[in-house]
Parts: structure tokens; sequence; C-alpha cells
């Protein structure tokens, strides 16, 4: 117990936090010897040359623009585009599911992981109670369905089975690859079991959390009732 609910935790928060550090110093070392432009389309010039004042902005407000429909809407992968070679001809088509499905899993992730912070918080905020009033308002019996639960488990379905038939992204995909989309489906999935079938003492659960966060951890064998399911939850997390 005391393996999984507090040692493990602590090293994967400190590896992490030690990795990112050396990741930014190393890049922070790397030359550069030449800028290398992340952007397409017209630049600012000549006043009679039209500007494309989002895909090469000039000003703040067009960085900002530009960076929150790349961060919020993925506006790259919306626009990506799939090749395929049709009667000895190279043919482009859309490539929307993708996209759809990246949407659909990320911001999945994302509502779950702010619902999540209540078991950080002894009193829950306004905020995150009305995230959880409309994520469970197609409520379909007890507990609470969560909708986010289900297209987030459906989008890494997807994602898999894509990598996994489409033989362009089969041949370039690694181990790597893989390894994110088990883990992120362990997550999803165990946190599912512990919901619906594998019920977990939520009391239980929110003392290990507080008690790791405030950096006075109790021992797990006390509280009693947090069960397997919730170790192999957390260990899932700690790893990815």
């Amino acid at each position: 117990h005391f393996l999984f609910g507090v040692v493990i935790p602590y090293a994967a928060i400190s590896i992490f936090m030690l990795g990112f550090v050396f990741r930014v110093l190393k890049w922070a070392r790397s030359p550069v010897p030449f800028r290398i432009p992340t952007t397409c389309g017209q630049q600012k010039s000549f006043p009679w040359i039209k500007q494309n004042k989002i895909e090469n902005p000039s000003s703040i407000g067009g960085v900002i623009v530009r960076m929150a429909l790349e961060v919020f809407l993925f506006r790259s992968l919306f626009r990506n585009l799939k090749t395929q070679l049709k009667d000895g001809k190279l043919v482009y088509g859309e490539a929307k599911w993708l996209w759809l499905a990246g949407m659909a899993f990320h911001w999945s992730f994302l509502i779950i992981f702010v619902r999540h912070f209540r078991f950080f918080m002894q009193d829950v905020p306004m905020a995150i109670r009305a995230i959880e009033g409309l994520d469970g308002f197609l409520q379909i019996g007890v507990p609470l369905l969560y909708m986010t639960d289900a297209v987030l488990l459906g989008a890494v379905t997807y994602l898999f089975f894509r990598r996994l038939l489409i033989p362009q992204v089969n041949y370039i995909s690694l181990a790597a690859d893989y390894f994110p989309l088990f883990l992120i489906f362990g997550i999803g999935a165990s946190g599912v079991l512990m919901r619906y079938f594998n019920k977990v003492h939520i009391v239980g659960v929110k003392q290990l959390v507080m008690g790791l966060v405030t950096f006075n951890p109790v021992n797990p064998q006390i509280l009693g009732g947090i069960g397997a399911i919730f170790y192999v939850h957390l260990f899932l997390i700690c790893s990815l």
C-alpha cells in the first residue's frame, strides 16, 4: 500500500520535474545556426500586398489569435490532407476524422482532469461543480454517467485502430507510439471500473491525495476500502 500509494507517486513527480528541467536546459544550450520559420502565408511587406494576418502574423494580436486557434481547435490538424495513389495518380482527400478524434480526446481529457480537482480541495469550487453538471447532464442511472468517460475511451480506441489498420501509418509507427495509447486507455478503463463497477472508498482516496499534495502523506493501510484497482489507476497515471 505504501509503495503504490506514496513512494511511486512521489518518485514519478520527482522524475518528471528533473526530466523537464533537463530538457529545457538541453534545448537552451542547443545551437541555432539559422531561423526556421514555422508559419506560412504572405508576410507583411508592401502596402498594396495583402498580408495573411493569421498565417503570418506581425502583431501581438495576430500571434494570440493564431496560437488560440492552434491550441484550442487544432487548426493545422483540421487542414490536414491524406494522400493516396489511385489509378497511378496521387490523390488528396479530407482527413477530418483524425482531427475530430484528436479534439474529442484532448478536450475530454482536459475536462476529466479538471473534474478530478475535487480530490485536491477541501471545498469544491462552483466552477468545477458546474463542469460536472454539464458533463453529466445526460444522466443514465446511478451513479452519474459522464459523457467524457465514454468519449475518451472511444477516441483513444479510434486512434489506436487508425494507427494499426492504415498501412502508411502502421509502417512508420514505433512501440513508443502505441505505449502512450495503452497507458491512456488503461487510465480511462480503470477509472470507469472504479466508478461504475468496482467501487472504492472516495473519502479514503481524497485523504490519500490530500496528504500527497500537502506533503503530509497518510499511510494508505489505515484508510481502508481503497482497493487494488485504485493503485492500478494511480500507477498508470504515474507511468504516463
